[in-house]
């Protein structure tokens, strides 16, 4: 099976400011910008419900290049692989903060108007700028919290803000709730602000507090496959499963599953559905193995860390994951 080539990221960046010459037919982008995507290494369906996850960035981005304007338009061209159409949108940036930008079409534009209305500093400039990506839209990477973070991060050079890394990430969270109508957890645009070369990141969801933990054995390789499965949160059962979670957790009587045990789940077995209990007892037990796992990592118990793993992927197997994917696992 051949291998793809990771673009670096500074050919993204000279694709991006090419299109850019091309587009806007100015001198070159005054600023330019990165943000990775992530993998997740265990921790499936936890964040939303305050538990740990565990992912790490990757070498793939997404790029912004642009330059600020004298007036409040904005004009912004993408060439991310996938993104709908039309691939350049213009509009104006309200005068005041509180009016707001209204999502529309296409959808990949829904996501930076999510972050200019959430950005937490302000007046905003307009300006114009260019989108690029190598991050694959829809292959489970989380193309989406890469570009949030790059727009935010490329409105930090255009008008700062305090610079506290939590409250960027949750701003583009908060992008993608209301923009996007994605009711996604914080994981993906806390690894892509906060995640460091060589390492990964557990991050507890409920305190959002984040340890780092190193990636440095050279004899260690973690293995990214393509399932060829096309990723899409809101088009996919994602949140539905988050609604039979928060029930779940209410018929416990606690404010999510973090605060649930096995022994309370079984107890009230009776007043869920089949579904419900199953996917409540994956995210109860996935707390609980990321923990491990996270420890199992640290201290260099590889065979273990692949075995919590395996774990994680048959606590979800039945009906919660596509077949290439198990065929994948069971190699």
């Amino acid at each position: 099976m051949a291998s793809c080539p990771v673009p670096s990221v500074s050919s993204v960046v000279a694709g991006a400011r090419q299109v850019y010459r091309e587009s806007f037919g100015a001198s070159e982008p005054v600023v330019a910008v990165c943000a990775p995507g992530r993998v997740n290494l265990i921790g499936e369906h936890t964040d939303y419900n305050q538990g740990f996850v565990l992912p790490m960035a990757l070498p793939l981005v997404t790029v912004m290049v642009g330059s600020p304007t004298p007036d409040r338009s904005v004009s912004i061209v993408t060439v991310a692989e996938g993104a709908d159409e039309p691939r350049r949108v213009d509009f104006v940036l309200p005068n005041d903060s509180a009016t707001p930008i209204a999502p529309g079409m296409p959808k990949w534009a829904n996501y930076v108007k999510g972050v200019l209305q959430h950005y937490r500093a302000g007046p905003l400039p307009g300006f114009q700028a260019v989108l690029a990506s190598s991050v694959p839209l829809g292959g489970g990477l989380s193309s989406s919290a890469s570009l949030e973070v790059a727009v935010y991060t490329f409105l930090q050079q255009l008008c700062p803000d305090d610079g506290d890394a939590v409250s960027k990430a949750l701003a583009c969270q908060k992008a993608e709730h209301t923009h996007a109508g994605m009711p996604c957890g914080i994981m993906d645009q806390f690894i892509s602000v906060l995640g460091k070369d060589g390492h990964a990141l557990l991050i507890d969801c409920r305190s959002l507090e984040a340890t780092l933990v190193p990636l440095t054995d050279q004899g260690l390789v973690i293995l990214i496959t393509n399932s060829n499965v096309r990723h899409s949160l809101t088009g996919s059962e994602y949140p539905s499963r988050r609604r039979q979670c928060e029930e779940a957790a209410a018929t416990l009587g606690k404010s999510s599953l973090r605060e649930a045990t096995l022994e309370d789940l079984e107890g009230a077995q009776g007043q869920l559905d089949k579904e419900t209990y199953r996917r409540a007892r994956h995210v109860i037990e996935e707390i609980g193995r990321t923990e491990r796992a996270a420890a199992a990592l640290r201290e260099g118990r590889y065979h273990e860390f692949g075995e919590l793993m395996v774990d994680s992927h048959n606590s979800l197997r039945y009906g919660d994951t596509e077949l290439r994917m198990c065929v994948l696992v069971d190699l």
